[in-house]
């Protein structure tokens, strides 16, 4: 079975353009309280981009009491949801194209992230990826944050022996590596030379992904 397991956050998704409008609404709130002051810090976010949610919070409000962090937690999921669904988000470019190509070629196409359960099912539903995609895994249901694990998940549930992760951070490319799987990196957005160093290979766009799985050990 040949098996494709893609990141969805700065690989699918293009987070960036709804990352600034949902922080701001999430930072405003804040602002209205007097917990805040200044500018949201798109910046300090964008560093951290792909890490789940309630660790964002510990990164942006180191000290605040933990009951803001989670209100601000839930809120911002809120606020990115909302956004996806009224169409203020976008793919990276010729992403469903790709799925449709993988899926002709008999490929089996996952999404493993570290976005929480309504947030990837809110993707996948307003671009209507699950027409390719076999089922989307997120970080909500493993027992850790690891990412390694949710693979691992996938590899289990499907017998999955051989294929490739794609997605644009170390976490990515070593949930492959533990699961004896192909490293695929993503030079998009987010993305860090250093980490994709470790990848077995890297692609610039989606559309290169094909020929590099054809030849890869993930081609079944």
């Amino acid at each position: 079975m040949k098996v494709v397991i893609f990141d969805m956050d700065g690989t699918l998704f293009q987070t960036g353009t709804i990352l600034e409008p949902s922080l701001e609404e999430a930072f405003a709130v804040l602002r209205e309280r007097g917990d805040w002051q200044g500018a949201a810090p798109i910046a300090a976010y964008r560093k951290i981009m792909g890490v789940p949610l309630p660790a964002v919070w510990e990164a942006l409000l180191p000290e605040k009491p933990e009951e803001t962090k989670r209100e601000m937690d839930a809120y911002f999921l809120e606020r990115l949801i909302a956004n996806i669904s009224e169409g203020k988000g976008e793919l990276y470019p010729n992403a469903r194209e790709v799925f449709a190509e993988l899926a002709a070629e008999g490929y089996r196409i996952f999404i493993a992230s570290n976005g929480l359960v309504r947030y990837l099912a809110a993707i996948v539903e307003h671009y209507g990826l699950d027409e390719w995609v076999t089922e989307t895994f997120s970080i909500e249901q493993a027992a850790t944050l690891d990412k390694g694990e949710l693979v691992h998940m996938i590899k289990e549930k499907y017998g999955v022996t051989e294929g490739a992760v794609v997605g644009d951070r170390l976490s990515d490319i070593r949930a492959a590596k533990a699961n004896d799987l192909f490293a695929v990196g993503c030079r998009f957005d987010f993305a860090q030379e250093q980490e994709l160093k470790e990848a077995g290979a890297v692609i610039d766009g989606l559309s290169e992904l094909k020929a590099v799985l054809e030849q890869s050990p993930a081609k079944g």
